[in-house]
């Protein structure tokens, strides 16, 4: 089982989740039900997939007779985009603040030596855009981890 496709996040609104994603960030979705009332929303990005499900609905979903509890604090949980350049990374924020996303920490030189920040989506997921002057990128520009 060494394979991951598909990341759900559970989202609060959908219709606000498909504005930040879609339109403000530029990601290409497929909406599955009417965009004023999405079913599911997946991601058409390379390498694993992202979906965004209504949280309630998700928790129901797992256990419909004991869901699990909802969580608003940190879920210990954050997404990645690796940039190829720290301007990729600056360029990547500058989308996200546009977009109306929370910037956590603005990038810098981190202590592992990379350049790197955080932001978070309207429904409190957080993203880390980083740089690595030694990382690789493979035909799908997924990062290429090595020993």
């Amino acid at each position: 089982m060494n394979r991951l496709n598909l990341i759900t996040l559970g989202v609060k609104d959908m219709v606000e989740s498909l504005a930040f994603y879609r339109d403000g960030l530029g990601f290409d979705v497929v909406v599955y039900g009417e965009e004023s009332d999405p079913d599911v929303i997946f991601f058409n990005n390379g390498g694993t997939k992202i979906s965004l499900f209504q949280i309630d609905r998700l928790a129901k979903d797992i256990n419909e007779e004991n869901p699990p509890q909802v969580s608003t604090g940190f879920s210990g949980i954050a997404l990645a985009y690796n940039g190829k350049s720290k301007e990729e990374v600056d360029e990547v924020f500058a989308v996200a603040k546009r977009a109306g996303a929370k910037i956590v920490k603005a990038p810098e030189i981190v202590f592992w030596g990379g350049y790197s920040g955080y932001f978070q989506d309207p429904n409190g997921f957080y993203w880390e855009v980083a740089y690595g002057e030694n990382w690789q990128f493979d035909e799908n520009d997924m990062l290429i981890v090595k020993e």
